[in-house]
């Protein structure tokens, strides 16, 4: 089917010119062969058949090759043309350059064999130095534009290989730039929600209790419950615009929140909840066994955050517990609020918490787990438990 395929544009006009070019040689007598059997008339048979492989130079280069051979088997009967014999050199090195692996590996092989065989037995037929040039022509016409094509093929397939390399480098830098971005989202995500759900939520809370109760002094009470849930939040704001912000130099902004902050954590949660039934308590049972790793302190934190923000949702009256303990090398953070019905105004949840709260835990190779539970006196409790490791040698395994 190739010998059909529309020829290319190149190749045509390497065919017009290489018959413009043999039919000049032929009108001034230039020939490169003495006395044959056919006279000079027969030289444009050659001419004209060499010419019209040229066509086929890319789309079929072994058949041409294969016919080019013939053909130039054939010009040897006549006085010869030079433009037939260059356009034969052009079919081997297109044979090479646009064939199959297999032909451009062989055909090198091949005509460099052809070459040494033309030389040795001619030599060894005349047993004349001069002999020794028809091996040269040989090569010339057959080995040197094959080995011409394979290195042109070898930089090409090489040139290919390098692009190929280089877009599938610019691929993968890509999908880590994006992975990168969608990695600094999601932190970025958890940080906004854990900082400032917890203001949102007690101000939500509080707002519906002075909408739906009459009483001066609790809407007096509601109001600065807001207030200052307002500006804690907006002080939140704040540190995370700064943390996005390029500092150029400058100082950094606030540092992360540590475990040092729980007891004024608690605290604030304590008065938030206080309207709907909540009490607050913090067990710390951490033995003094050196710093936790930065990561580790900041992602207990914002569990701890969470975990008191979803309590002040959606809890049932009663008091919620917030223990943490350190043993074997694992810092474990434990929630535990009343679950049940609720009475009074209540927060709406989107359950974002929870998959920030598991998405931080994850990336410190620990393990989290929350649901409902039957506490020890047969009541209904809701448990947020993580495990995260505790050391800097852990983090790094």
């Amino acid at each position: 089917m190739t010998l059909f395929c529309r020829p290319h544009r190149d190749d045509v006009l390497i065919a017009v010119a290489g018959l413009l070019g043999g039919l000049v040689l032929w009108a001034v007598g230039l020939h490169t062969q003495g006395d044959r059997p056919l006279c000079d008339t027969w030289v444009l048979v050659p001419l004209v058949l060499m010419a019209g492989l040229e066509p086929l130079r890319r789309t079929a280069p072994q058949t041409a090759l294969v016919a080019g051979t013939c053909v130039l088997l054939m010009d040897q009967f006549t006085p010869g043309s030079l433009a037939t014999v260059v356009m034969f050199t052009d079919l081997v090195y297109a044979a090479v350059l646009y064939g199959s692996p297999a032909a451009a590996r062989r055909i090198p092989v091949t005509t460099g064999l052809i070459t040494v065989g033309a030389t040795i037995g001619f030599y060894a037929w005349f047993q004349q130095p001069e002999a020794l040039l028809i091996g040269v022509v040989t090569g010339l016409i057959s080995f040197a534009p094959a080995t011409t094509g394979a290195l042109v093929r070898n930089h090409r397939d090489a040139a290919e290989s390098a692009r190929l390399r280089a877009e599938q480098t610019a691929l993968l830098a890509e999908m880590d730039r994006n992975q990168a971005v969608v990695a600094e989202r999601a932190r970025m995500a958890r940080e906004l929600h854990d900082m400032v759900a917890n203001h949102l939520s007690a101000i939500a809370i509080h707002s519906t209790a002075a909408l739906s109760l009459d009483d001066p002094a609790t809407t007096r009470q509601a109001l600065s419950v807001i207030r200052e849930n307002s500006v804690d939040g907006l002080a939140e704001m704040r540190r995370l615009i700064g943390l996005l912000r390029d500092t150029g130099g400058r100082d950094e902004p606030a540092a992360a929140p540590t475990l040092a902050g729980l007891d004024a954590l608690v605290a604030q949660a304590r008065t938030n909840g206080a309207d709907s039934g909540l009490g607050f308590v913090l067990d710390d049972r951490r033995a003094e066994e050196g710093p936790l790793p930065a990561p580790v302190e900041l992602a207990a934190y914002r569990i701890v955050q969470e975990s008191l923000t979803n309590a002040l949702k959606h809890a049932a009256p009663g008091t919620v517990e917030v223990a943490l303990a350190r043993v074997d090398g694992l810092l474990t953070v434990c929630v535990t609020s009343p679950y049940g019905e609720r009475p009074g105004p209540r927060a709406p949840g989107s359950g974002a918490g929870l998959v920030g709260m598991r998405e931080r835990t994850e990336l410190l190779d620990g393990t989290f787990t929350a649901g409902p539970r039957t506490a020890p006196d047969g009541t209904s409790v809701w448990q947020v438990r993580a495990q995260l490791p505790a050391e800097e040698r852990m983090l790094s395994t």
